[in-house]
């Protein structure tokens, strides 16, 4: 029985899902611009050609920061092609990421050398920079997002703000624990987490994770130097000894990031340090301990309240006695509402004289915003397409989000029943399209306006607009639009404003479209020859079906056909006709004289018949 026992709870160990640290994370790593899968030192870095991008031009890069990867290439976005670009990537597996994208700087005189945009990433606003950015040898190189990527794609877009062409040098996507920063109550329903900045207190040099061999699973993260809180506040204590729970799931912190530290002074007992920040945000605040100073054994020699803006956040903090030992790490973590610009942290001492602090991480909490509904993108993708979009409207990423950067000439409304933005306009008027309606159209179900006036759109009106029952106003005049009004248009009960003026239509008005001018509904068919069947255009003559006219079409092909063979073979025989009359009169004079001829050899033959006879009936000649 107990070996029975022990085989069910081997097997179950065995079979029994495994962390998602067991495995590689995903890892994707773009030089934009690029031709060819590069290797950057000075850890041999693998980044794979530029790809995924929806338009934008490579160029040679300069490196705006020493943090910048070693790349020689970017990739720039023009105005010309569209206020807003992205990349696309798809087959990304459903997971937890940390997204980043390095800004660079376009190495040519003429350019711009401080280009300023905004950045979204899955349709959320996550970054703008700000003016003087390349400058700093920090985080403001680069945007950096925790993320949930859930339907097998990542968009990163670029959004033009009039202040210069967008440059990227390079994106990560680098998968971290699905629990990675958890912060409590609301965590990963709808947020994002922004890297604000993250400081490694005491250390010289700035580093990343692959510097420090940090766990693949940490995401790479970049760790800003953080010498001194300044105004000789502190002191600089390290160690060389292990520490403990460090790079331990799902946050796996480097070992290296706790053998720095900072210590108050006599001095100065209390620790504090001020961070700018921007106003009206709501931040998650990560405290980085451990216990490495050598004079502090044990629990409670060294108590210590954590203070946020002057508000007690954590009263009573004992690092080896909440930890368990000492060179063991604690990571604490609260959220913060800020009002102001600022950002204060104070450690106060409240048993012995010093306090004492390792890292600091601060992450904005940014309210995801919902997505378009997904047909209703890929059918303005189909429209684009038809249409002959001009480059300069862009048409990028999300059409309704960010809330900041919608498509131009694209109407959006947020639907609550399916929590999706939806489309109920399109102001496409006087830009130039030049292709075709297609039936995709039909597809954008909750529109209430259509503009398309005023371009050379060609071919028929698809007759799906007859589905799209939300339709009230619909604009289609002055293109070069041919074939018949669809009947469908007349199973729009909502449309109130009909305008086809300055087409090229035929064929008879729909009787329901008639019999809604008699209440109130505005319908303009003017300047379309075709046209006829309703008060103010022509009387329609016998009105034939579509089949009808297909059959009359082809049987007119078919007598035509008749009358042009009969036509060839008359005048065929009439040509032999005449051959042959030429033909002998050329030849009469010698048919005559052989005639002749032969008639004067029958007579001389026949007068020496006659002689012949003669000289028998007198008997034999003298001579014989």
């Amino acid at each position: 029985m107990l070996e029975s026992r022990l085989l069910l709870l081997l097997l179950a160990l065995f079979f029994a899902p495994r962390p998602s640290f067991s495995r590689a994370p995903y890892v994707l790593r773009i030089s934009c611009g690029a031709r060819d899968d590069v290797h950057s030192p000075p850890s041999n870095t693998l980044w794979y050609k530029d790809s995924y991008y929806t338009g934008g031009i490579p160029y040679s890069a300069t490196r705006p920061s020493f943090i910048s990867p070693s790349l020689d290439t970017l990739r720039y976005f023009p105005l010309s092609e569209g206020p807003e670009n992205c990349y696309n990537i798809n087959r990304v597996p459903h997971g937890h990421y940390l997204v980043r994208i390095y800004f660079g700087l376009v190495n040519e005189s003429n350019f711009d050398n401080e280009p300023l945009f905004d950045v979204s990433v899955e349709g959320t606003l996550i970054y703008s920079l700000p003016s003087g950015w390349s400058n700093h040898d920090n985080e403001q190189v680069f945007a950096e997002a925790l993320i949930v990527l859930k339907d097998g794609t990542a968009s990163i877009c670029f959004h033009s703000t009039g202040h210069g062409d967008p440059a990227i040098l390079a994106i990560e996507i680098l998968q971290i624990d699905n629990k990675a920063y958890y912060y409590g109550k609301g965590y990963g329903q709808g947020t994002i987490l922004r890297t604000d900045r993250r400081l490694s207190c005491g250390a010289r040099d700035p580093k990343f994770g692959a510097d420090y061999s940090a766990n693949h699973w940490g995401g790479d993260r970049f760790w800003d130097a953080l010498p001194t809180f300044g105004q000789s506040s502190d002191l600089v204590v390290s160690t060389k000894n292990g520490i403990k729970k460090a790079s331990v799931s799902p946050n796996f912190y480097p070992e290296a990031l706790y053998q720095t530290a900072l210590v108050s002074t006599d001095t100065q007992p209390d620790l504090a340090y001020t961070m700018e920040v921007e106003p009206t945000r709501n931040y998650s605040l990560w405290l980085h301990f451990a216990e490495i100073d050598p004079t502090v054994t044990g629990a409670g020699e060294r108590v210590f309240d954590v203070l946020i803006n002057g508000d007690v956040k954590f009263r009573d903090v004992d690092i080896v006695g909440m930890a368990g030992d000492v060179n063991t790490a604690l990571v604490l973590n609260t959220t913060v509402a800020v009002n102001g610009r600022s950002l204060t942290i104070t450690l106060h001492p409240t048993k012995g004289n010093h306090a004492i602090i390792s890292a600091i991480e601060l992450l904005e909490l940014i309210s995801a915003e919902s997505k378009t509904l997904p047909d209703e993108i890929k059918a303005l993708q189909k429209l684009k397409g038809a249409l002959g979009l001009p480059v300069r409207l862009g048409w990028n990423g999300d059409p309704c989000v960010p809330e900041q950067h919608p498509w131009s000439g694209v109407d959006c409304r947020y639907n609550r029943n399916i929590s999706k933005y939806v489309i109920d306009g399109l102001g496409l008027d006087n830009q130039g399209l030049k292709g075709f309606l297609p039936n995709d159209i039909s597809r954008l179900h909750h529109l209430q306006s259509i503009n398309l006036s005023g371009n050379s759109i060609s071919g028929v009106i698809p007759s799906s607009l007859g589905t799209v029952t939300s339709l009230e106003i619909l604009d289609l005049s002055f293109n070069s639009l041919n074939g018949s009004i669809p009947e469908s248009l007349g199973q729009l009960s909502s449309l109130r404003i009909l305008d086809l003026n300055g087409n090229s239509l035929s064929g008879r008005v729909p009787a329901a479209l008639g019999g809604r001018l008699l209440y109130g509904a505005s319908f303009n068919f003017t300047d379309n020859a075709g046209l006829c069947g309703i008060p103010g255009l022509p009387a329609c003559g016998p009105h034939l079906s579509t089949g009808a006219k297909i059959g009359i079409g082809l049987g007119s092909c078919v007598a035509l056909l008749l009358i042009v063979t009969c036509l060839t073979c008359w005048w065929k025989r009439r040509q032999n006709i005449l051959r042959t009359q030429r033909i002998a009169a050329r030849d009469a004079p010698y048919a005559k004289a052989r005639t002749h001829f032969n008639r004067d050899v029958q007579m001389a033959r026949h007068h020496g018949n006659e002689h012949a006879r003669t000289a028998a009936e007198n008997g034999p000649s003298l001579l014989a």
